[in-house]
């Protein structure tokens, strides 16, 4: 163990110097922290940041603009819900106070029970399918009343459900952590829906989402991904 503690911060700080990554350091604790706390195999990242883990095993540059988010997307997979109770369970806590070991001022948001913000406006928001069968709803992650209740998202069980992808992302710092998202392809045609059949959504969020889709189709037709 002392030896791989080594060689991970050489690794470390190879990454740092070579610029290998530019992942928020923010987002890098996060991961780790549902890592740590064994809760990573119950949250896939959807959204912007998804596009860290496809810049990573493509090798290539996201123009930035198109990257720009001050919050992440955490879909919670209600098929799971005996397995993450049993966890939980393990666990004895709450997930917010797991956040809070990523950073200490994460609190939930007023009014909005999904949300986790930090000081700094940084927003973790939890995601889940619309209720099917016996899913739990409305549901709270444990017993703790300062606790997230996910909430129900539109076309969420065609995330919950799309194969995943999983890679390693680099902060600029050099720190690394694994991210589970969904496919490429899952995350184009999702991208591409919110952007053309959203009509609800913000325009600036919708052009967005057109950009991001298009950037991340561009990798797959040239058999980056």
């Amino acid at each position: 163990m002392s030896s791989l503690r080594g060689a991970l911060k050489e690794a470390e700080r190879l990454n740092k110097a070579l610029k290998v990554g530019r992942a928020p350091v923010l987002l890098i604790d996060i991961l780790q922290a549902l890592e740590d706390s064994g809760l990573a195999n119950h949250f896939t990242v959807v959204g912007t940041h998804a596009l860290y883990a496809y810049e990573m095993a493509a090798g290539v540059r996201i123009e930035q603009a198109a990257m720009a988010t001050l919050d992440v997307d955490l879909l919670w997979d209600a098929r799971k819900k005996v397995q993450f109770l049993s966890d939980m369970a393990k666990l004895d806590d709450s997930v917010l106070s797991v956040l809070q070991r990523a950073d200490r001022t994460f609190v939930r948001k007023e009014g909005q029970n999904e949300s986790a913000i930090n000081n700094t406006g940084f927003e973790v928001d939890f995601l889940r399918r619309m209720q099917e069968g016996d899913d739990p709803h409305p549901f709270r992650f444990s017993d703790d009343e300062d606790d997230i209740w996910p909430v129900q998202a539109m076309r969420a069980s065609v995330l919950t459900s799309a194969p995943k992808f999983e890679c390693v992302v680099v902060s600029s710092t050099g720190r690394m952590a694994k991210m589970r998202t969904v496919s490429p392809q899952t995350f184009v045609e999702f991208k591409y829906w919110l952007a053309e059949k959203a009509e609800a959504r913000d325009p600036i969020k919708r052009r967005r989402d057109q950009r991001q889709a298009g950037i991340v189709q561009k990798l797959l037709e040239e058999r980056l991904l």
